[in-house]
């Protein structure tokens, strides 16, 4: 299954230091398009910021509801939750 995060320049670094690649967006209009790119070259799994996903989550939903896709929002960085494990969130989601 191929995975690709979304999110500003932070959060796609950090999965990539993981070996996951990721597209940077600066907001949710772009972020949108890019998940909309990844849906027709066949991504498994779409990993978003949370902060950039809240915006575009009806819209969200229903490519979730047309497309057999998994696109989850991870808090960012700089959210409220301390500690962010991405790779304990990872293992979770993919069922590891």
């Amino acid at each position: 299954m191929k995975v690709v995060t979304v999110g500003n320049k932070i959060f796609v670094t950090v999965f990539q230091l993981a070996g996951i690649h990721g597209k940077m967006v600066e907001n949710s209009k772009q972020a949108l398009l890019e998940v909309n790119k990844l849906i027709n070259e066949k991504v498994g799994l779409i990993l978003i910021s949370d902060d950039i996903a809240k915006p575009i989550d009806d819209q969200l939903t229903k490519l979730r509801a047309k497309k057999s896709i998994l696109v989850f929002s991870l808090p960012h960085s700089n959210s409220k939750h301390e500690n962010v494990d991405y790779r304990a969130m990872l293992k979770k989601i993919l069922g590891v």
